[in-house]
């Protein structure tokens, strides 16, 4: 594919040899993708990021082969299991990508064009994620095991979507700080188009009808919250014939637009960056066409929720719906009881927002708090403030962000009314 032709494919010298102790066997015999440096016992040579390592147990039988990453504590990226006869390289990452495919045919609407094609341990490529958005495939890496395959994994998936026209190459703010040698001279938001113009990395997409406009350069993650399309969708239709919708932590208003276009008559997005509520005005305009976004009234409120939110009570503002949609706050277990306390304070704050039988949805992407204990602080937080939720749904990842494993199990969402 012409797209990437400039990108680095593997060519591996020989083989890592890596034996591991019982307790790594263990896991990989059970499926995991992710073998500890601490679970090794010997390897037959030091590696550089990307070299594959076949793994045997301490009868010498293999157990997998996978990605060798020196610079982190999973210290080999596992892709198959047992003796595969198919070794790590090209025709690998085509399977690979194909039975990704495969679980997501069918299930995405016809008239959305944008979802994520791989979700990172969950479709057998640990350490990466790599989304759609209408002719843009964006590969987001974070480990550098990934990056000498690069080429191989983009043909793969040019081959399965021709559509395709155009890549950006994001990487985690680790890699970014990586030698160059790592990257292979590649940097974070590298953008390339087939036959076209320079570009900026903005694209425009739909998600169920409803146009959206990504900066897949420099955006968060890929450049958009793809994870969120079905909560977004179920907002679209609570807010049918609603008044007022708080949308909080808004980034560029997706939730915002599926509530306008259900009918509410005014929306307020709030989000700490002012590009963020500058992203969201955009998409309202770009969407001028629906007459129930057209006749919404929105207001973009740059500023921190939890200040924003007091300026409304103060205000005497209430809300039919309140959705709470923040960035994790528990990236490390040390910060889990402090992240428990912020989830807290912003449903303390919340309920108070929200009209009698008005509804709050509340979500989080923190995969150190489990969905049982964050909900029922959230609970115990409304009853104390006089604000008794009925939970009527709960709901998790959408079926293109399949979480086969505990560890990528992260998002959760409540439906409940006040």
């Amino acid at each position: 594919m012409i797209l990437s032709h400039n990108l680095p494919r593997g060519n591996p010298p020989d083989r890592i040899a890596v034996r591991v102790k019982d307790k790594g066997a263990r896991a990989l015999r059970q499926g995991h993708p992710w073998l500890f440096e601490d679970s090794i016992e010997k390897i037959s040579r030091d590696g550089k990021p990307g070299e594959v390592a076949v793994v045997f147990d301490q009868d010498k039988a293999v157990l997998g082969a996978g990605l060798y990453d020196p610079s982190s504590p999973v210290r080999v990226k596992v892709l198959s299991f047992g003796p595969s006869k198919i070794p790590v390289g090209p025709e690998l990452f085509r399977k690979l990508c194909l039975e990704a495919k495969q679980l997501r045919d069918g299930k995405i609407s016809a008239d959305t064009n944008a979802w994520r094609l791989i979700n990172g341990e969950s479709d057998a490529f640990p350490g990466m994620v790599a989304d759609k958005y209408a002719d843009v495939l964006v590969l987001k890496v974070y480990t550098p095991a990934f990056i000498p395959w690069l080429g191989d994994i983009a043909d793969a998936l040019f081959e399965l979507y021709p559509e395709l026209r155009r890549l950006a190459i994001r990487f985690s703010r680790e890699i970014q700080r990586m030698p160059d040698e790592v990257r292979f001279g590649l940097i974070d938001g590298t953008l390339l188009a087939a036959g076209s113009p320079a570009w900026d990395g903005a694209v425009q997409f739909l998600e169920n009808g409803i146009i959206f406009e990504a900066d897949v350069k420099s955006g968060q993650k890929t450049g958009f919250f793809l994870d969120q399309r079905d909560n977004r969708a179920a907002v679209g239709e609570l807010a049918k014939g609603a008044g007022k919708v708080l949308n909080l932590f808004s980034y560029s208003g997706g939730f915002s637009l599926y509530a306008a276009r259900a009918g509410a008559a005014e929306v307020y997005s709030v989000d700490f960056s002012k590009h963020a509520i500058a992203a969201a005005s955009r998409n309202f305009a770009l969407n001028g066409n629906d007459r129930n976004i057209a006749a919404c009234k929105h207001f973009g409120i740059t500023g921190d929720a939890f200040a924003v939110m007091n300026e409304l009570d103060k205000d005497k503002k209430l809300f039919d719906i309140v959705i709470v949609d923040p960035p994790s706050f528990a990236k490390s277990a040390a910060e889990k009881d402090t992240a428990i306390k912020s989830y807290a304070r912003l449903a303390r704050s919340a309920v108070k927002l929200i009209r009698k039988n008005g509804i709050l949805i509340f979500a989080s992407c923190s995969s150190r708090i489990c969905a049982d204990e964050l909900f029922e602080v959230v609970h115990q937080v409304a009853a104390a403030a006089d604000r008794p939720l009925d939970e009527f749904s709960r709901t998790s990842h959408a079926a293109d962000h399949p979480a086969k494993f505990k560890e990528s199990n992260y998002l959760k969402c409540m439906y409940a009314r006040v």
